[in-house]
């Protein structure tokens, strides 16, 4: 199992390259910013890269998917509750960064809900966690107890749930009933900041933790 990431853009997001260490095969989760970053750090793990995989389409996300895309040749998947997101991205961009970008083309093919990424010997499993955006996944590794959480689930916080086609109510029960039922030992990649456990998350989260004061 291979497993790096690296922060890019204007927004500090996450991206992950996980690969599988004897076949070399990897997918790239999150393509945000940066593709040459992307692509240097697939080049020096001698990776060849298989799938695109978003855990959404907000623009922090997406903005290197067409260049990984085209250097790679990979397949771009999203869950098809993204494409209303996916397609304003121009419109979010120059609301939030003052800039003019490319719409980003729709993906090659559509994540569902316990679908199984096979990466070589590894496998991730999707699962549907919507409230930060309306179609918004994670993918867990079993075999490695780790899960890629997009921005679902940070350390001591949760994703926003006050963006177009956001729900709190609905984020809350992804996080309580796709993430907390994984294990305490489960690592936690969110998709901007430090990694965490599902453990600590389910502690002493203000919003999900044993402590918290949400419904």
């Amino acid at each position: 199992m291979i497993v790096k990431g690296l922060t890019v853009g204007l927004l500090q997001e996450n991206c992950y390259i996980f690969g599988c260490s004897r076949t070399r095969k990897a997918v790239i989760i999150d393509p945000g910013d940066n593709a040459r970053a992307i692509l240097r750090l697939i080049e020096q793990q001698a990776l060849r890269v298989e799938k695109i995989i978003n855990t959404h389409a907000h623009f922090d996300h997406v903005l290197a998917v067409p260049a990984v895309r085209a250097a790679t040749g990979a397949p771009f998947l999203l869950h098809r509750a993204e494409l209303p997101i996916l397609h304003d991205l121009p419109n979010r961009v120059r609301l939030w960064l003052d800039m003019d970008v490319d719409p980003v083309d729709d993906p090659d093919d559509f994540l569902e809900h316990g679908q199984i990424i096979q990466v070589g010997d590894e496998e991730l499993e999707v699962r549907f966690t919507p409230g930060h955006s309306p179609g918004h996944v994670v993918f867990v590794h079993h075999a490695g107890r780790q899960v890629f959480a997009g921005d679902t689930l940070f350390q001591g916080s949760i994703g926003r749930f006050d963006l177009p086609g956001a729900d709190g109510p609905t984020l809350l029960h992804s996080i309580r009933e796709q993430l907390l039922t994984l294990p305490d030992d489960y690592a936690v990649y969110p998709g901007h900041g430090p990694a965490t456990t599902i453990g600590q998350e389910r502690v002493y989260n203000p919003y999900v933790g044993e402590q918290a004061s949400l419904p």
